[in-house]
């Protein structure tokens, strides 16, 4: 096995044991592998290794992973059985999530590409994106971020003003929130990051107990690889991991880098 590979089963059991801490099933939570600073190599060794969840927060690298993904799935489609390619389950797709900071004026262009947006964090973001889903004739599937932490780099939106947000997105037609996101500060103790899972859990709970999105407000995503057995523990069930797979140092965007990246 590759070093790859080696971390990607590491994480994978990580996930599966915190599961099972937290009284569910390890198939209960998906991990989505946070290709920022991997390799297009890394990413496709992941998708023959079977993932097929991968995050990105650049709108512009998003769309191009996405379409260089499909390509390759396209090619491999057409190419003899005898071909080690050939063994990839081309009929199970690869699932890109937008966990960055989105602007408005960029959600046209991930919009056919993405199956979840982690990151809406005001009502016109998601009138922005309900005019792209009415044109695309689709159902985009949204989470609500909001900030628990309080911190000022962070976006999101604040506690006290989630509720009446989440609820108008859940009036729209063609935008299904889908539950929430949040990110804990950065610290070196896992445990440090708690307190902030636990509430956003407990926000959580009290926008299903309202009837928020109905039966389809059921996603919770929160931890990155820091910090992700530890939100898994505290009730989500979608994690953000990326360099605990690839290998790289995970920096958290400064305001201003997010704001650029959504420029791009």
């Amino acid at each position: 096995m590759t070093e790859l590979a080696d971390r990607y089963t590491e994480v994978k059991e990580r996930v599966a044991q915190a599961a099972i801490r937290s009284g569910r099933t390890p198939e209960s939570v998906y991990m989505i592998a946070v290709a920022k600073y991997a390799e297009p190599e890394n990413i496709r060794e992941l998708i023959e290794l079977g993932h097929r969840d991968f995050g990105e927060n650049r709108v512009q690298q998003l769309a191009q992973r996405a379409g260089v993904i499909s390509e390759w799935f396209d090619r491999i489609k057409s190419l003899p059985r005898t071909s080690v390619d050939s063994k990839i389950d081309v009929s199970d797709p690869v699932r890109w999530h937008m966990i960055g900071h989105l602007q408005r004026n960029k959600a046209r262009k991930i919009a056919d590409c993405t199956r979840l947006i982690h990151s809406v964090d005001s009502l016109r973001l998601a009138e922005e994106l309900q005019v792209v889903a009415n044109k695309l004739d689709r159902v985009i599937d949204v989470l609500v971020q909001v900030n628990v932490s309080g911190e000022e780099s962070k976006s999101g939106l604040p506690i006290a003003a989630l509720g009446a947000i989440a609820e108008q997105i859940d009036t729209m037609i063609n935008v299904r929130v889908r539950g929430l996101m949040t990110m804990a500060p950065i610290t070196e103790d896992p445990e440090s990051s708690r307190v902030h899972f636990s509430r956003c859990r407990e926000i959580f709970d009290d926008l299903v107990k309202a009837g928020v999105g109905e039966e389809h407000f059921n996603l919770l995503s929160m931890g990155m690889s820091g910090d992700y057995e530890v939100a898994i523990e505290e009730g989500a069930n979608l994690v953000r991991v990326g360099s605990a797979i690839f290998g790289h140092k995970e920096i958290e965007p400064s305001m201003d880098e997010l704001v650029e990246s959504s420029e791009l």
